[in-house]
């Protein structure tokens, strides 16, 4: 994991691919490697029942076909009780030598319905985030000394905020459609002065193309670009790397998270 002790300014960049496992099992091998062998560094997998294979046992594997980090985008703590969670999360630490960071949130909006659907326990927000803080706290006891499982939490609000002040070696800011960069920067700022933590930035939209996983189905790219909104990169790979070269220096983004084989390369360059 990246040093979490560098300023923003300093830290450097790191890019990860949400690549869950929708095609056959050979062509979604070779798409592990081939994200490999593009620059990524992470590996990661949503956490959405029905839609792909169980997480933990998908990292599992894909941990074995290159040598990449892997890690969850993003846990929803109500899916499964708080121990359970660290288990697996540690139990994956462990099993990837290391490779393996926790990413954990209360949900996306709508999970209520898919609680219900489950026959799960509907829990208001303010549970759903005491669930993410007993999950951290059973992670750290089941790591001891030896091992530390890096967690990255999404979070929104003050409390969310405050929390993974406290927890989290990454963080990542949820944004809402057509949402003002000044107001993000400034709450991102905000939260900076609190403690300088690695800040992860999710990019759903690549030019035109709403990547899969990461933003509903309804959303208009061409709102978002017209609102300037941190949710989309251009597709030109040159000003891709200039816009994220600038959200690092203004604001302090140093993670990039993908839906999609993004060509990495030229980005760093």
């Amino acid at each position: 994991m990246t040093d979490s002790t560098a300023t923003g300014g300093t830290r450097p960049f790191r890019f990860g691919v949400v690549a869950p496992l929708r095609t056959d099992l050979p062509t979604w091998r070779d798409r592990v490697r081939r994200i490999a062998d593009s620059g990524y560094s992470t590996l990661l997998m949503p956490d959405v029942p029905q839609w792909q294979p169980a997480p933990a046992p998908t990292l599992a594997v894909a941990a074995t076909l290159a040598d990449l980090r892997v890690g969850t985008w993003v846990y929803a703590s109500p899916l499964r009780p708080a121990w359970s969670t660290a288990w697996e999360a540690h139990s994956l630490s462990v099993l990837t030598d290391g490779r393996f960071e926790m990413g954990i949130g209360t949900g996306r909006p709508g999970i209520e319905d898919e609680l219900r659907e489950l026959g799960l326990p509907v829990v208001p927000p303010s549970e759903r985030l005491a669930q993410v803080r007993q999950t951290v706290t059973a992670l750290r006891d089941l790591d001891g000394p030896d091992v530390h499982t890096p967690v990255v939490m999404a979070v929104r609000g003050p409390k969310a905020q405050a929390m993974a002040a406290d927890l989290a070696d990454t963080v990542a800011f949820a944004l809402m459609p057509g949402e003002d960069r000044g107001e993000i920067t400034r709450v991102v700022r905000d939260f900076r002065a609190i403690r300088d933590v690695e800040l992860a930035q999710h990019v759903a939209v690549i030019g035109d193309t709403v990547a899969p996983f990461m933003a509903s189905p309804d959303t208009d790219p061409a709102a978002l670009h017209a609102a300037d909104s941190l949710a989309v990169l251009p597709d030109d790979p040159a000003a891709a790397a200039e816009e994220i070269q600038r959200r690092r220096e203004e604001i302090g983004f140093s993670y990039f998270v993908f839906g999609g084989d993004v060509p990495t390369r030229s980005l760093r360059s």
